[in-house]
């Protein structure tokens, strides 16, 4: 009997790997330096194991393409809030990724909520978090008349005050205060690393011996040592914005290099990007404008609700934004030109077809929706309708998308720059969708006052001229 089991990457990996080895698993590959999504257990040579973006989990445990799960409480928390009928049974905790989800708020004392207030609160209370259902669940149940829900990928805690009311965010357990000077207003969670299941495979496989082994190793004391958390920023200061401060959505992450190197050859300067601190504010040498760090991926959302006026985010990302929302006002600025992927439609290399047109007649008489996983959901679901691929099924990815294949996907919609990671996952590229490079994103049809018009109309041009040299 075959049992499935999903590992986390991320956060959890280190712990995950510490547990296994007392566990005596006897894993090969399963560490930080990970090069492979599947890795095998020498003592239990029927398990499957794969490892996914530790969202992804709950997920793929809730539709049974896993038995067991190792993940965060907070995850599994965030699917239950949404779906509790389907939602996997927790088993046990496993003593080690502690935290506790808080909902904060910016710690500057003229603007700084409290729970009472909220509720009497007349205007809109926006929140913004990576966990946003619940979110939603927290803040119904605190009786708050009118919110708004802000999904965002990531760096919820860069939104309040200028952005957003509120975040709700993870922090260690009875943390006070925040990256970006948020104060906690209450804990939401407490959360630790669990062992969750599928209830279908808790009612008819023995799971047993696995998860005794888990316990047992549970009460083992470690005698690997794991590096110290770096601590979080404590204060920032909060900058006047005004009805002629431009507002910049800068990216965090890979790209952060390159933007700066771009943002140098034009001439503007930046004190404290990329942050070694954590900082979301940094300075520029642009006299008023306010720059604030945010994920790529939130930017057009963010550009489009009038949060930001300008961004410096993904040609995929804007693309992904506008399959969604096709009367948006975002709009490119200007290619930026760095950056540069492909978008591409990614299969097993088991699969024979070599192009979407042989895809299309492989799966002619398949009976079963055709599995189409990706980060891109709207690019993933315009593709697989435009190119008729007959009855399919999207599936929400947050990275390591290549792990999916060939067992809990038949299609992957993926960004590429060499292909070099695709081919060593044992797949290939049959159809390239689009190029992707930085742009610089507005909105169209926007009044400003004559003076942020100015400076948004000499930011674009010094960026513009700049990529074209």
């Amino acid at each position: 009997m075959t049992i499935k089991i999903a590992l986390p990457k991320g956060k959890l990996l280190a712990e995950t790997a510490i547990l296994l080895a007392k566990a005596g698993w006897e894993m090969d590959g399963y560490n930080e330096g990970l090069r492979n999504y599947r890795v095998k257990s020498t003592r239990f040579p029927d398990l499957m194991l794969k490892v996914f973006q530790e969202k992804d989990i709950p997920i793929q445990v809730a539709i049974g393409n896993y038995d067991i799960g190792i993940c965060g409480l907070d995850w599994l928390e965030e699917l239950t809030s949404k779906y509790p009928a389907s939602a996997p049974i927790k088993i046990r905790d496993l003593g080690y990724g502690k935290g506790t989800l808080y909902l904060a708020a910016s710690g500057d004392s003229a603007k700084m909520p409290s729970l009472t207030s909220l509720r009497s609160k007349s205007d809109i209370v926006r929140v913004a978090s990576e966990y946003p259902n619940i979110a939603e669940s927290f803040i119904l149940n605190l009786r708050i008349k009118r919110f708004n829900i802000y999904p965002v990928w990531g760096a919820a805690e860069a939104y309040p005050p200028e952005s957003a009311t509120l975040a709700l965010v993870a922090g260690n357990t009875d943390e006070k205060l925040f990256n970006n000077g948020l104060k906690s207003l209450c804990k939401v969670l407490n959360f630790s690393a669990c062992v969750i299941a599928n209830r279908k495979s808790w009612g008819q496989k023995d799971l047993s011996d696995i998860l005794a082994t888990l316990e047992k190793a549970k009460t083992e004391k470690s005698e690997i040592k794991l590096p110290e958390k770096v601590s979080a920023v404590k204060h920032f200061s909060i900058v006047a914005i005004d009805k002629d401060t431009v507002r910049i959505a800068l990216p965090d992450g890979h790209q952060q290099k390159h933007t700066v190197e771009l943002l140098n050859r034009a001439g503007i300067k930046l004190d404290d990007y990329p942050s070694p601190t954590g900082n979301r504010r940094p300075i520029s040498n642009l006299e008023g404008v306010f720059i604030k760090v945010i994920r790529p991926q939130d930017m057009p959302l963010q550009v489009a609700n009038c949060n930001f006026d300008l961004a410096i985010t993904g040609r995929d990302w804007v693309t992904d934004h506008l399959n969604s929302f096709p009367s948006s006002p975002v709009q490119e600025l200007a290619d930026l030109k760095l950056g540069w992927v492909r978008i591409v439609a990614v299969v097993s290399k088991d699969v024979p077809a070599d192009n979407i047109y042989d895809l299309q007649g492989f799966y002619a008489q398949n009976t079963a929706p055709i599995r189409v996983a990706s980060e891109y959901v709207n690019i993933a679901d315009k593709y697989a309708r435009d190119n008729h691929l007959g009855m399919y099924r999207v599936i929400p990815t947050w990275g390591a998308t290549e792990a999916f294949l060939p067992e809990d996907a038949d299609l992957l919609i993926e960004n590429t720059e060499t292909g070099s990671t695709i081919a060593r996952h044992n797949l290939k590229i049959i159809d390239t969708l689009f190029e992707s490079t930085a742009r610089l994103v507005g909105a169209k049809n926007k009044e400003y006052s004559s003076i942020k018009k100015a400076r948004i109309d000499r930011i674009v041009g010094l960026l513009s001229k700049t990529v074209s040299k």
